[in-house]
């Protein structure tokens, strides 16, 4: 078994190719701290989705190694998951049923006490919402509705998929809120990607930047601002240094 002093997310040599293509990853390696809000960074098809699904066991792992608090994912399949919520890509619920509906389907899926269903909305704010349907939601309150079944069977980990995309700036100040709630209050892990540097920089403590399936830094977000030009010493932004990472001239950002 593993312990909480373990990291939450420990992945080294992980490579990873569909069919003949070039590897979607080479090589990644990963630490993220438990008690941590990491944000996993990079630019679209830069490998991130692809780490969290294998992260997940949503992909068999090719090549590399994943451990969750302590305990390799293959060979501990069930009570990794179990400490794992998770949302990926499209967020899981059902528009013609309510918050209370979607979340009794998948209480009964995990198996978990019917008392975490009001717990859940309370937590993230849906408490209020009644009879009114899913698909009358707004795009924040479909998101934290998905982070609320995501919840339901009290995980250590959160591991969320561009959970702002497509959000106004009002819906993420809202998910934003809620993950710092979360992190804060109930002691959850939380790994979040993005492809926006301006989103995760108000948010995380540690931060992955991955680019073309490798990984280009991984520390603190004071490390992150503390990164100098190479011949000149001078200190960037952190925008100018995100480019840098990616290999993108700021002058075509």
């Amino acid at each position: 078994m593993g312990s909480d002093s373990s990291p939450a997310i420990a992945i080294a040599g992980l490579t990873h190719r569909f069919g003949r293509n070039p590897p979607a990853l080479t090589n990644v390696a990963m630490t993220v701290p438990t008690g941590a809000i990491y944000g996993f960074l990079g630019p679209n098809g830069a490998g991130k989705t692809t780490t969290l699904r294998l992260m997940l066991g949503l992909l068999r792992r090719q090549s590399g190694q994943i451990h969750v608090f302590g305990q390799a994912l293959e060979e501990n399949r069930g009570a990794v998951l179990s400490r794992i919520g998770s949302s990926i890509e499209v967020p899981s619920i059902y528009g013609s049923l309510t918050a209370t509906e979607n979340l009794e389907v998948w209480r009964l899926a995990f198996g978990c006490d019917h008392s975490r269903i009001p717990a859940v909305l309370e937590l993230v704010g849906l408490s209020e919402t009644g009879r009114k349907r899913a698909d009358q939601f707004s795009l924040g309150m479909k998101q934290r509705l998905a982070i609320a079944v995501a919840l339901l069977h009290v995980p250590r980990l959160l591991v969320l998929d561009e959970p702002t995309n497509g959000l106004d700036p009002h819906g993420i100040i809202e998910v934003r809120k809620l993950l710092r709630k979360l992190n804060h209050e109930l002691a959850i892990t939380i790994l979040v990607s993005s492809h926006l540097l301006s989103e995760v920089e108000k948010l995380v403590t540690h931060l992955g930047v991955i680019n073309r399936g490798r990984m280009a830094f991984e520390g603190t977000m004071a490390e992150l601002a503390g990164r100098r030009l190479a011949d000149t010493g001078e200190t960037k932004d952190l925008e100018a240094i995100f480019l840098d990472l990616i290999g993108l001239d700021p002058v075509d950002a």
